[in-house]
């Protein structure tokens, strides 16, 4: 309890950082004021996107106000962590800068999960701007210790709940209604909510970094046994390779591309202001605009970062999708777009099943992205390409 009241404290406390971001940031924000910036996260998300209240009395935070680029995450000895490439006992990771300058994606890979065994945190970032490498990493680091506080908290209020509807129905009710799967997906989709707000908002306390507009995607997934939970925003993506009837390989994309020609997603930032059109020199991308100045051109409308757009309908609001996993569920693919605008899902799926050496899977779709890269598009700018192979 103390715990929440502290960090109810400091959300307060950081609400008269509440001055209009695109006033300053579109003209050169002088490098002390960054620190004073405050908007509405959730701008324009409904009240369906998980932008309730109640995250201030479930989640418990310890915020670290001072300190440079590097939010060092704590972890405790159960827990196997890998952010480079290379693989795990479950997992193949790999990264490759493209010809865009440094390296902005970054990955994470986390066996025994939250000091639980056989649970499984995966994650791929891709960052943008000119801090989007320092935003991903950024993350990545912070998501361990965040979503593993925002589930016990969620699991401990769903649990309270249950018992409390124990007392009014009958009990044979309760348990279909608080099944394991239902408590599953509840929690999970409740947890990745709120470190996402949480994450997000920390952006703003990270000395250093420009998270006005530079920002990231993320698509995170969890697994707890035959659960599998994954929480997304922004353009990477999430695809499961699954056994069809006829023993065939089949691609199940479990997320959705966050991009600006969704009309939902359209509309929403039309109803604050935010422009979408697409360049002369690019009239297949369409773009997220400030209402008065053409900039900063985001090609997404979901991201964490970005503050710029804000208050202009980009949200860090994930979709998050559930899944029980059955023994047809063979693998799940996580990456960057860098390999999605050159792969499509059925070849991701295919490469990573006829991959003798699983731990090299992550590594050969990045290496077929980069040759289709270079042979079909061989005057374009290669993208960084990151992909995390995790196998059920």
């Amino acid at each position: 309890m103390c715990e929440c009241l502290s960090f109810m404290l400091l959300r307060l406390k950081m609400r008269w950082k509440s001055i209009c971001v695109q006033i300053f940031s579109c003209f050169g924000t002088p490098h002390f004021f960054h620190r004073t910036i405050r908007v509405q996260p959730y701008a324009g998300c409904d009240a369906d996107d998980g932008c309730g209240a109640h995250i201030d009395r479930l989640v418990q935070l310890q915020r670290k106000q001072q300190g440079g680029l590097s939010h060092k995450p704590q972890f405790n000895g159960l827990t196997k962590r890998r952010i480079s490439n290379g693989a795990t006992d479950s997992a193949s990771l790999f990264t490759k800068q493209g010809l865009k300058g440094i390296n902005q994606d970054a990955m994470l890979v986390a066996e025994n999960f939250a000091a639980q065994r056989g649970m499984v945190l995966c994650g791929v970032f891709d960052g943008h701007g000119v801090d989007g490498h320092h935003v991903a990493r950024s993350i990545r680091d912070m998501l361990q210790q965040k979503l593993t506080t925002s589930w016990r908290c969620q699991r401990q209020v769903l649990r309270e709940s249950s018992h409390s509807l124990d007392k009014d129905y009958d009990e044979d009710l309760c348990s279909e209604k608080f099944s394991s799967e239902f408590l599953a997906v509840d929690t999970w989709k409740e947890a990745l909510k709120m470190t996402f707000n949480l994450m997000d908002e920390e952006l703003l306390t990270q000395h250093g970094i420009d998270s006005i507009s530079s920002g990231t995607t993320a698509v995170v997934l969890v697994k707890q046994g035959n659960d599998l939970a994954v929480g997304n925003v922004g353009d990477s993506r999430a695809v499961l390779g699954a056994k069809a009837d006829d023993g065939s390989l089949i691609a199940v994309q479990l997320t959705i591309d966050h991009k600006p020609e969704i009309p939902r997603e359209a509309e929403r930032i039309k109803r604050y202001d935010g422009r979408v059109f697409a360049l002369q020199r690019e009239p297949c991308v369409l773009r997220v605009w400030l209402p008065h100045r053409n900039v900063p051109g985001l090609a997404m409308s979901r991201a964490l970062g970005d503050y710029c757009l804000k208050n202009h309908g980009v949200i860090s609001v994930p979709e998050v999708t559930y899944r029980c996993l059955t023994k047809r569920d063979q693998f799940v693919v996580l990456a960057t777009d860098g390999v999605w605008d050159v792969l499509s899902n059925e070849e991701v799926v295919s490469i990573v099943a006829n991959v003798r050496d699983r731990a090299l899977a992550a590594r050969a779709v990045v290496e077929m992205a980069l040759y289709v890269w270079k042979s079909d598009y061989p005057f374009s700018r290669i993208d960084d390409c990151s992909v995390v192979c995790l196998f059920l």
